[in-house]
């Protein structure tokens, strides 16, 4: 299907991101749990689920790193790569729109201030957050029936003999009656999954931004932190998501899957590793319980070195 990076490149980004995602969507999850006990609010719950769905990602993600170390070849059990396309499909399209849904947030805070402290509108997150995992459960399920659908079988071209896959690769190499199917639904989620959530974001943090520039009672210091923040945000989700669903359009157009589908999908996985910035940036929570587990290993390595020179003496 495609010729992919050195093997390598792909371990070490797995790695990367495992390392850096997993501590830190474990303490966005904890911080957000402790907020949400104390005085929850519409954008704690979100950040909650998103904490939720990178570390579904991040969990499964040494599946990934097995398989970039055995030089993408699939020597685990065939069926474990059939619920691994599942899982990993399953939070690149969650955190897409629980990032789009923080955005929201972001600009009914500052722009409707009173409705946004209202309770009532915890009513109205929940089943958000339901049925955002309802559909992307579904859309994930279907790419996973279309993407295996005759797999194994060729096509006509092939006259209906066994396809034979030597290595055997996960997730690759489909028939022309796959392609038929898979294209158009690949098209449609990175148009439900990607452009229109990205417009969104964009009229979010371009009004969020307008608004907040225009008031004078908020600190300077303050106001460009939360600017930065939209920023970085937009940044982060056009990085990590545009490469990919460009690949279905082209895909869709060239009829073929991209030869570069799998570096570009490569990037949506970073995406777990830069979720922290965004629950660091909007979450006081976050910063101090990152504050005390730096203390706590300043104060261990303090320990460790003293203990060193001791014995060293």
């Amino acid at each position: 299907m495609s010729e992919d990076p050195s093997p390598t490149v792909f371990l070490a980004i797995y790695i990367i991101t495992f390392l850096i995602g997993f501590p830190n969507s474990v303490l966005a999850f904890c911080s957000c749990i402790r907020k949400i006990h104390s005085k929850p609010i519409p954008i704690d719950i979100f950040m909650l689920n998103l904490a939720i769905s990178d570390l579904i990602f991040l969990t499964f993600l040494p599946i990934k790193m097995k398989e970039a170390a055995d030089n993408m070849i699939w020597n685990m059990p065939f069926f474990m790569c059939h619920s691994d396309l599942f899982v990993y499909l399953l939070p690149v399209y969650s955190s897409s729109l629980f990032l789009t849904a923080i955005s929201a947030e972001r600009y009914v805070c500052i722009a409707f201030p009173v409705k946004y402290r209202s309770p009532k509108r915890i009513i109205y997150t929940i089943p958000i957050c339901v049925a955002i995992w309802v559909l992307v459960a579904a859309t994930a399920i279907f790419v996973y029936k279309t993407a295996y659908m005759d797999y194994g079988v060729a096509d006509n071209t092939t006259n209906q003999q066994t396809l034979v896959i030597e290595p055997q690769r996960c997730y690759s190499n489909f028939t022309a009656k796959q392609l038929t199917e898979l294209l158009p639904v690949l098209l449609s989620i990175a148009v439900v999954f990607f452009f229109l959530p990205l417009l969104t974001c964009c009229s979010c943090y371009i009004n969020f931004i307008r608004i907040l520039l225009k008031l004078p009672l908020i600190k300077r210091q303050r106001r460009l932190r939360a600017v930065g923040m939209a920023l970085g945000t937009l940044l982060v989700f056009a990085s990590s998501f545009a490469p990919y669903n460009i690949s279905h359009l082209v895909g869709f157009i060239k009829k073929e899957i991209p030869k570069w589908s799998t570096t570009a999908l490569i990037l949506s996985t970073l995406n777990a590793s830069y979720d922290p910035i965004i629950y660091f940036c909007i979450s006081r929570e976050m910063r101090s319980a990152i504050k005390v587990v730096l203390r706590f290993f300043s104060r261990f390595y303090a320990y460790l070195k003293g203990q060193f020179t001791q014995n060293i003496k």
